[in-house]
């Protein structure tokens, strides 16, 4: 008892004032909370900095350019590399803080210290930033605010999808309803995506990828052609990595935007679709040396990013700067942020931007066990958290099949993308990697993965053509960009069924619409993840714009008149996912089936020819099992014709008592693309249209 009394005492005199600065009582703060954190009595603040010699507070009324306080924290409050100060009776209502630090100044070292600017705390919860989309700020400079976290979770039941079951639809929050046809209250933000739920809903997607939504500066490289404004639309050039992007809130009051992502996140939870984060940990918004300094410049250049030798960026993302992923204050910090989404905001996963440079060194060499990666995958904090690699980077790196799991990852499986784009436009040299592409990449996924499971199978995203551009164009057309067309892959794969661009030829149109039901049938046929790009379920287009990351206009808005002109591919888009959902045994292998076929299987025209050449013009896939406690075997067979013409294929041989179903065919036309009860079949005999696939299921008579 008497051991607690004298803490309690030593507890309540370490809570005292120890100093008087700028008119503050202040004692030294806390070094283990980090950023700014309310507490009782006044604030807490905490900043790292290696090499400074040492560091101002700034306050800021609030939305002023110009500072009502500078304190300079005592060298005394400083514990190692970090500096803590603790400022008794601040309302955090009442101001926005930064800081100045002072240190040597030595670029070949990379030492870029200047008391001059001003600088954003990196864990920083909320900002000042762009409060109203693509208007910069006046100072040029970001203003941190102190969040008080009143948001009140209604309810802890979550979707915890299985991988196995996930739908992923891919979507940018601004583009998604800021097109006037969205017909919302509140078109490009937050508030906006909350309307189009029951949409989500009815689509029958099970998750949402959200590109980026931490704070950027869309202004940062704002260019004009054309008489056009163009901004840094996508937005994968990262600001602030804790708070959200201010221009996402419908609320024209900076702080509210943290308030609605957690309501939208709320509802999409509600409606059992889990939400994901795309986010970017392999550069930041400040660039390369011409760059702009807004925080990791600043508060410690040589630690935040990866240097020569000489001091110059290493630019392995391609924007100016690769942030130091693996230098042990980097990786706690990535970690500490990863956390606060997960806690703060109930995430339910991360997609990872060019995440092949969180495996390269301080050096930008590629290593075995990366000390990020490793620590990410053995989190208990992120323990049920879906991580998701984009296994490449712009260095040169491709690790598809071979970046560094922990049996927990999944990636995006670019080498389905690439198979399927070539083997439906009537390339038939890869149909043997089709094959293994649509079985779940087992050549790919073995040690180190979690099977299938760790396949991201995806024939468009965001980075590309759309689902109908690409196959309305043979080229890119990114004139519109002003580089003059050089921007974008040119490796496309893409087929414009003729005519390049629009066309009114009724022929045309109609084989685009079945290529189009081509691809997303076989994609949701496929073993693996499938994540489908928004506005594809309806056919929106980019005008064959396959780079559209500056056009904030209605190249990159989702047109939603589209849904309305193609409601019969919408219908059909939403039954194939419904048909997924139904038939457990593509996405998972089961207990074997009681018909005697093989779990999963590979043939051409005939089941009897296992043997796939390079040059099979027919694909014919069997998933077959028998899911335990229901009545029968879950038996679906997809026939692939990516010839010109029309060919027989053979069912497989079934027992006395079974037939074969019809269930999905997209050579059907406008208006029976799908088929919800399964028409019998007399004879195994099927005439498989030229370009078209067809879905058959067991059929007890």
């Amino acid at each position: 008892m008497r051991r607690n009394v004298v803490n309690s005492i030593l507890d309540h005199d370490r809570q005292k004032p120890f100093d008087e600065i700028s008119g503050f009582s202040v004692r030294p703060g806390n070094c283990l909370l980090k950023g700014a954190t309310k507490m009782n009595d006044g604030v807490n603040f905490t900043i790292y900095s290696q090499y400074a010699t040492s560091c101002e507070l700034l306050l800021f009324r609030r939305k002023a350019d110009m500072p009502y306080a500078i304190i300079r924290i005592p060298e005394r409050y400083r514990t190692g590399g970090i500096y803590s100060i603790f400022i008794y009776s601040l309302k955090i209502e009442e101001f926005e803080y930064c800081y100045r630090f002072n240190g040597p100044y030595d670029p070949s070292r990379g030492l870029l210290f200047d008391r001059k600017k001003l600088i954003l705390d990196p864990y920083a919860r909320a900002v000042t930033g762009q409060r109203a989309w693509g208007a910069a700020k006046p100072s040029g400079a970001y203003h941190a605010r102190v969040v008080r976290d009143s948001f009140v979770w209604r309810k802890a039941d979550f979707p915890r999808t299985k991988m196995e079951d996930t739908i992923i639809y891919e979507m940018h929050v601004r583009g998604f309803t800021r097109h006037k046809s969205s017909k919302v209250k509140y078109p490009g933000t937050f508030a906006g995506i909350i309307e189009k739920i029951p949409y989500l809903k009815k689509l029958g997607i099970t998750a949402v990828e959200l590109m980026p939504v931490f704070e950027f500066d869309e202004t940062i490289n704002t260019r004009t052609h054309n008489g056009k404004r163009l901004l840094e639309y996508w937005g994968y050039n990262t600001v602030s990595f804790f708070a959200p992007n201010t221009a996402y809130s419908a609320s024209l009051e900076y702080n509210e935007e943290g308030t609605e992502l957690k309501e939208l996140i709320q509802l999409l939870k509600d409606n059992k679709i889990e939400v994901y984060l795309d986010v970017v940990f392999n550069h930041t918004a400040e660039g390369d040396k011409n760059g702009p300094f807004m925080c990791f410049k600043g508060v410690d250049n040589s630690v935040y990013y990866m240097l020569t030798p000489g001091g110059e960026y290493y630019n392995f993302s391609g924007c100016g700067n690769t942030f130091n992923c693996n230098h042990p204050v980097v990786v706690r910090y990535i970690m500490d942020c990863l956390r606060y989404w997960v806690t703060q905001y109930h995430v339910d996963g991360f997609r990872f931007d060019l995440a092949s440079i969180l495996g390269r060194n301080r050096k930008g060499i590629p290593v075995g066990d990366p000390p990020l990666l490793r620590a990410i995958s053995e989190d208990p904090v992120l323990a049920e958290t879906k991580l998701i690699a984009e296994p490449w980077d712009a260095g040169g790196m491709y690790q598809v099949g071979s970046f560094p799991a922990y049996g927990r990852w999944a990636e995006w499986n670019g080498r389905y993308r690439d198979a399927l784009r070539d083997y439906l436009k009537g390339n038939f040299w890869n149909a043997e990697e089709t094959a293994d592409r649509i079985m779940g990449s087992p050549d790919l996924y073995k040690h180190g993965y979690n099977g299938f499971r760790s396949s991201i199978n995806f024939i468009t995203c965001h980075d590309g053509f759309t689902l109908h551009d690409l196959f309305a164009y043979n080229h890119k057309h990114n004139e519109a960009n002003g580089w003059n067309n050089v921007d974008g892959a040119n490796d496309n794969r893409s087929w414009n069924c003729g005519v390049e661009g629009p066309t009114d030829d009724p022929v045309i149109r109609a084989l685009r619409l079945k290529m189009m039901r081509n691809a997303i049938t076989v994609l949701m046929c496929s073993r693996g993840t499938p994540m489908i790009y928004a506005g594809d379920e309806f056919g929106n287009t980019q005008h064959g714009n396959n780079n559209s990351y500056c056009q904030d206009n209605e190249v990159s808005w989702l047109n939603w008149d589209y849904l309305r002109l193609n409601k019969d591919f919408f219908n059909f888009y939403r039954n194939v996912i419904a048909f997924r959902k139904k038939h457990p045994v593509i996405s998972r292998p089961l207990q074997p089936a009681h018909c005697g076929l093989p779990d999963c299987i590979a043939c051409g025209a005939n089941p009897d020819d296992h043997v796939i050449g390079r040059a099979n013009k027919v694909l014919g896939i069997l998933f077959a099992g028998h899911e335990e406690g229901a009545v029968g075997d879950d038996v679906v067979y997809m026939a692939i014709n990516a010839y010109w013409e029309p060919v027989e294929i053979r069912l497989p041989a079934l027992r006395a008592g079974l037939s074969w179903g019809i269930n999905i065919n997209t050579d059907a036309g406008d208006n029976v693309f799908y088929h919800k009860n399964a028409e019998f079949l007399k004879s195994p005999l099927f005439l498989l249209k030229e370009r078209s696939v067809a879905v058959f299921t067991l059929f007890h008579q």
